[in-house]
């Protein structure tokens, strides 16, 4: 699915057009671009054999429309573990989200993740396998300043019948 690649790309890219208009928003108005970064803690489970699990980055990107609201997309890298002389290396995640927000108070809100995700990893010895489908999640951030928070999440980026991929991440996100 090189379109998801293409697609997260071609998202990120349009959260910096954003910058320039918004640096005069005040908070509350509407569109907002935003950028994160995250610890990523990946968990790969394959179904009938053991897991493995790593801490990659993820970069996140995205436009809050409105205060309940916003459209994200995931880029993610990183880690690598070696589970009964197989190493499995993450070589790459992608997704797009859609965002639902629940406003807590003006400095917390709660959020759920729809959307789709492309995985791919690298196996030594046995080359690479690389999947897609429908991604869901859920999270919280706290404004620690304005236009500043810090938050975290649980994602399920694949689900499928053979194996699992899941991460829980912190990290911070820049409101513009």
């Amino acid at each position: 699915m090189r379109f998801l690649v293409a697609a997260s790309a071609a998202a990120l890219l349009a959260v910096g057009a954003f910058a320039t208009t918004a640096q005069a928003n005040q908070h509350g108005f509407y569109p907002q671009g935003y950028v994160g970064g995250d610890a990523m803690f990946w968990d790969l489970d394959p179904k009938g054999a053991s897991s493995a699990n790593d801490v990659g980055l993820r970069l996140r990107g995205g436009v809050q429309l409105n205060d309940y609201f916003a459209v994200e997309g995931h880029l993610g890298t990183g880690g690598s573990d070696t589970v009964q002389g197989v190493e499995a290396e993450l070589d790459y995640l992608v997704g797009g989200f859609a965002k639902g927000i629940l406003p807590i108070s003006q400095e917390f809100r709660l959020y759920g993740l729809l959307g789709y995700s492309e995985v791919d990893f690298d196996f030594s010895p046995g080359g690479s396998a690389r999947d897609d489908g429908f991604s869901y999640g859920a999270g919280a951030e706290f404004e620690v300043a304005p236009n500043l928070s810090v938050g975290a999440d649980y994602i399920r980026y694949l689900d499928k019948s053979d194996a699992n991929v899941d991460a829980a991440s912190v990290g911070l996100r820049y409101q513009f």
